[in-house]
C-alpha cells in the first residue's frame, strides 16, 4: 500500500498554489509526514495542513490537497485517519469569499469523497467512525452560497 499513498504529489506544482501563509511550496512535506511519520510527527504535520488549508480559509492549495487527504484518510498506516477526516470536514465548513472559485471548488473536492465517507463511517476504528459519521452529516446537509447552482 505504501507505494501507492500520494501517488502523483510530485506532478502538482505546489511552487505555484498559495495556502494561509504563502507559497504551498511546503504543504508536500507535511503529506508525507502524515502519511508515513509516527503517532507525534503525523499530529504535528495534520495540525500545520489544518492551519495551511482549512481552519482559517481554503485556498488553491487546499483543492489540491483533498485528494491526497481522501487517500490518507484511507490508509490504514496512518496514524491520524481521523486527524485528516476531521480536516476534511474543516475544509466543507470554511470558505474564502473573495475567491467564491476556489471555495467552491474546495468543497466539491470534499464533497466528492461522500462515498469514501460513507465507508469509513463504518469502519472498526471508533474515532475513524465517529468523525467520519460527522462528516457524511456535514455533506449530506451541505449548503453554501458558492456551492448553490446558479
Amino acid at each position: 500500500m505504501l507505494g501507492t499513498v500520494l501517488k502523483g504529489m510530485s506532478r502538482v506544482r505546489w511552487h505555484d498554489l498559495t495556502h494561509a501563509y504563502g507559497s504551498a511550496g511546503d504543504v508536500p512535506g507535511r503529506l508525507s509526514r502524515v502519511a508515513f511519520g509516527d503517532a507525534r510527527t503525523s499530529a504535528s504535520a495534520l495540525s500545520d495542513l489544518g492551519l495551511w488549508l482549512g481552519e482559517l480559509a481554503v485556498f488553491d492549495a487546499t483543492v489540491e490537497t483533498v485528494p491526497f487527504l481522501w487517500d490518507l484518510a484511507v490508509t490504514d498506516s496512518v496514524n491520524s485517519r481521523s486527524g485528516v477526516v476531521e480536516l476534511l470536514h474543516a475544509i466543507l465548513e470554511h470558505g474564502n469569499p473573495p475567491q467564491i472559485e476556489v471555495q467552491r471548488a474546495a468543497h466539491r473536492a470534499v464533497l466528492n469523497g461522500r462515498s469514501t465517507a460513507d465507508m469509513l463511517a463504518c469502519y472498526e476504528d471508533a474515532a475513524v467512525r465517529a468523525v467520519a459519521a460527522n462528516l457524511v452529516t456535514a455533506i449530506g446537509s451541505h449548503v453554501c452560497e458558492s456551492c448553490r447552482p446558479a
